[in-house]
Parts: structure tokens; C-alpha cells; sequence
């Protein structure tokens, strides 16, 4: 018998999470049946979709959602065998038991000096979103201008590095200094502050006073409002998320896309 640590939903969201929000529970696992197998988590994703997905999808009680990066220790499944590592839909738990039918196996050539992390990160859900976005949404082309918030989160930060292989110039927004600074060394062209500018529209004219081509947009809201004047003819806008609404408890003004279209 395998004890598996669980982390429940204890409540909703109001306002910011918090750790009252969660419990950590034990539960027993049975032993395997023909066909199942035993994994034991090795990374859990934290993404912003979490958010209004939990109110949309999850019950109080239910194991918060989230994809893993989980081994594989047990196998009564032949199309699984033991230490081999894959992607799951299995939540904040510790160690599950599946059937196989919902993994996705990681690729057998995966360097050992790349970590399997990246499989929940720039070469999985956000990196794809990223680039379909991106090449397919925006359809960005060689010259252009393209501008990103949240610039250094999972998503934002690979649509920038993207848009540089593509030959654009990139611009970025971020809350930190420190966020600032890295993006910079991965290759952003202009990159602002948005909590220390004196005002949103001047920073984005600044950045780029022609104005934009593409604008991916994973904030939503007032800044959403302020960029879309400063769209060129024929720009194009891919709406990814809307993360300045996730916290909040009461209607905003600005723009409203949806909250997250991962």
C-alpha cells in the first residue's frame, strides 16, 4: 500500500489565495490491477489558468488541478515500463494510479542535461501556446513590432524569445525590476515597468512610437484598454489570458477577454 499526500480545494477563491484555500490530506492507494500503473510525482505545474478554471471546473473537496511530471515506479501496464517519466492530468498529489489512457510519455531521447521541467514549461502547454499564438493568431511577420505583458512568465517570456528568432522587434511589460533585467538578457529589445512608469500609454509610445504590429495580451483589463489605441492598421492581437481580474472581487473596468484560453 502506497500513501499518497493530496492537495484539497478546501475553498473557493475570493480575492488572493491563500493557505487557508488548500488542505493536505493522506489517502491510501489499493494495490494495482492488471493494466494500471503506479507514478510518483516529480514537478507540479503552478499556471495562472488554475485560477478561474477551479471555479469553473472544481467542487470544494475535489484535488486542485494541475499537470505533473510524473515517474513511473510500478507497471502492470506492458505499454509502460518502470522509470520511465510522463506528462499527466493527475493534480496536486503526490503519487496516483492510472490506466495508462490519460499520459503522455516523454520523448525516450530527452537529454539528460535538460530538465524534465521544461516538459510543463517551454516545451509543453505554455510554450505551445506561445508559439501557436504567436505564428498562428498573430501571424507575425520578419521587421514587425510585437509587445507582451507579463513578459517574464511562462507564456510571455517564450513569445518574446520566439519573435526575435523571427526578426521582430519585441517590447515587454513586467512588475519588477528584476524582471526587467531579465529579459533584457534574453534578448528584449525595450522593456518597462508598469508599476513605476508615471503613465501606461506614454511607456508603450516610448517603447514604440510607430506603434505595434502584434500585441500578445495575458493581462486583460486597463492595460488591454491603453495598448489597443496604439495598434498599427491591420495589427493583430492574440487575447492569452487576463490575469490583472483574477483577484479581484468586484466588476473592472477596461477590456474583458476571456479569462484564460490556453
Amino acid at each position: 500500500m502506497v500513501t499518497a499526500k493530496v492537495w484539497i480545494l478546501k475553498k473557493h477563491f475570493e480575492g488572493f489565495p491563500k493557505t487557508s484555500n488548500f488542505e493536505l490530506k493522506k489517502i491510501e492507494l489499493p494495490n494495482l490491477k492488471d493494466g494500471e500503473l503506479l507514478l510518483e510525482s516529480v514537478f507540479l505545474c503552478v499556471d495562472t489558468y488554475m485560477r478561474p478554471y477551479s471555479r469553473r471546473d472544481m467542487k470544494e473537496g475535489d484535488i486542485m488541478i494541475g499537470t505533473q511530471v510524473a515517474r513511473i515506479v510500478e507497471s502492470k501496464n506492458p505499454a509502460f515500463t518502470v522509470e520511465t517519466f510522463v506528462v499527466a492530468r493527475s493534480g496536486w498529489r503526490t503519487h496516483f494510479i492510472s490506466d495508462g489512457k490519460d499520459l503522455q510519455l516523454l520523448p525516450s531521447s530527452w537529454p539528460e542535461s535538460l530538465p524534465r521541467s521544461l516538459a510543463l514549461g517551454t516545451v509543453g502547454m505554455p510554450g505551445l501556446t506561445a508559439y501557436f499564438g504567436l505564428l498562428e493568431v498573430c501571424k507575425m511577420k520578419p521587421g514587425e513590432t510585437v509587445l507582451v505583458n507579463a513578459a517574464a512568465g511562462a507564456v510571455g517570456s517564450v513569445v518574446g524569445q520566439l519573435a526575435k528568432i523571427g526578426g521582430c522587434k519585441v517590447v515587454g511589460c513586467v512588475g519588477s525590476e528584476e524582471k526587467v533585467a531579465y529579459l533584457k538578457k534574453i534578448g528584449f529589445d525595450e522593456v518597462f515597468n508598469y508599476k513605476t512608469v508615471t503613465s501606461l500609454e506614454e511607456a508603450l509610445r516610448k517603447a514604440s512610437p510607430d506603434g505595434y504590429d502584434c500585441f500578445f495580451d495575458n493581462v486583460g483589463g486597463d492595460f488591454t484598454s491603453t495598448a489597443i489605441s496604439q495598434m498599427k492598421k491591420y495589427g493583430r492581437i492574440a487575447l492569452c489570458g487576463a490575469i490583472s481580474r483574477h483577484n479581484v472581487s468586484v466588476p473592472q473596468q477596461g477590456v474583458g477577454v476571456l479569462p484564460c484560453v490556453y
